[in-house]
């Protein structure tokens, strides 16, 4: 039996398995993308407003997987492989710039952007791993599905309005989507879901800075938001609870991510199926900072008064959001429900209708009350009564 030898391009197994400086400085984009996207919402705080940002973000979050991927299959030391990741970060800094018109004038420079990063990736790694079929093919897949979603990505720049989030909704979900199902191609098939094809210390490395930088973003939103006021006494405290607000969601992070991302967790993560649901179930918590990143910038603005029903669901729905995202994550790794997140879904679920008597302060101060209860009850309570019973 004869092997095709590995492209030179691969990282090999038993390499140093954590993030390059280059990884980090690629990330550094990222506070300045999802800055504009929760900009964008603010200023559009409607159903149409919140499906066009999320759509912005699955397509930022995409670009972040792949790049995150590119480095972890293949050697970030060699130029060619860091000459890509600064083209791709040129490429995500254009989509950023063209962020708060992608619905309206800037919508060409978006895709053009974002059709850029691939072609730039996919004309490394498809001649770079020609000596190996195998590898190729993953490449290759990769690129299908990108021809597939050319078609309503381009025609979403010639109409306006709903069809063009409708065609580029279902461009961006299908890019997401082709990789939980292994991308099948056209006489190459499918890559096998549960194949070990990634670094776990890498990958896990990866999801956390990501995660630091949305939280990068949410102080970002603070400190630019109590720079525009006068600094009376209710924007002072306005700081200190939204300080407070990063601090439990990084606790709350943290507290599950260490014990969750140990040996047998990283192993996990090397197989295609988990790796790519790690990546996606840190979309959604990192979804869910942005969103409250955004309530953020509203009780800034306007720390009393009367709460309308829209920020009270901005500010109660993106700490919902993240502990969302941290049961799936949990779900992913462990199989199990987290009880203890999924009752602070519900809670702050349940005190949705009460957000109109308090003023925007005071119903982020709930929601970080919630936050605490949760973080408290896990510090204190034994492993085995925070799962419940397994989701498959």
């Amino acid at each position: 039996m004869s092997f095709s030898p590995l492209p030179r391009i691969l990282r090999r197994r038993g390499e140093p398995g954590y993030p390059t400086f280059l990884e980090l400085f690629f990330d550094v984009t990222y506070i300045f993308m999802l800055s504009r996207i929760a900009a964008a919402f603010v200023g559009d705080l409607t159903v149409r407003g919140a499906a066009q940002a999320t759509i912005l973000l699955l397509a930022a979050w995409w670009v972040w997987v792949l790049t995150a991927w590119l480095t972890d299959l293949f050697n970030p030391q060699l130029p060619i492989i860091q000459a890509t990741v600064l083209l791709v970060m040129f490429g995500t800094l254009v989509m950023a710039i063209a962020v708060p018109q992608a619905f309206g004038e800037d919508g060409w420079l978006f895709v053009a952007a974002y059709f850029g990063i691939h072609v730039v990736r996919d004309a490394v790694l498809i001649p770079g791993t020609r000596v190996n079929r195998s590898i190729q093919a993953r490449s290759v897949r990769v690129f299908f599905w990108f021809v597939v979603t050319a078609a309503p990505w381009a025609a979403g720049v010639f109409v306006a309005g709903w069809p063009r989030l409708v065609l580029w909704g279902f461009a961006v979900l299908v890019d997401l989507g082709s990789a939980r199902i292994g991308w099948p191609t056209p006489r190459l098939g499918r890559t096998e879901l549960a194949s070990q094809i990634f670094t776990g210390t890498h990958l896990s490395e990866r999801h956390q800075q990501i995660f630091l930088i949305a939280l990068g973003e949410l102080i970002l939103t603070v400190g630019v938001g109590l720079s525009a006021n006068d600094l009376r006494a209710p924007d002072y405290a306005a700081c200190a609870v939204a300080f407070a607000t990063g601090i439990l969601l990084l606790r709350l992070y943290y507290h599950r991510v260490r014990q969750l991302l140990a040996p047998p967790g990283l192993t996990t993560v090397e197989q295609v199926r988990p790796g790519t649901a790690t990546s996606y179930t840190h979309l959604v918590m990192v979804a869910g900072v942005l969103l409250t990143s955004a309530g953020l910038s509203l009780v800034i603005d306007q720390p009393l008064g009367r709460t309308p029903a829209a920020w009270a669901a901005v500010i109660l729905g993106g700490s919902a959001l993240f502990l969302l995202g941290s049961c799936l994550f949990d779900a992913v790794l462990t199989g199990r429900v987290l009880w203890s997140r999924a009752l602070g879904i519900v809670a702050l679920g349940a005190l949705a209708p009460a957000g109109a008597l308090l003023p925007p302060l005071g119903v982020l101060v709930v929601s970080n009350l919630v936050l605490l209860l949760v973080l408290a009850g896990e510090s204190v309570a034994p492993r085995s009564r925070l799962v419940g019973v397994p989701t498959g």
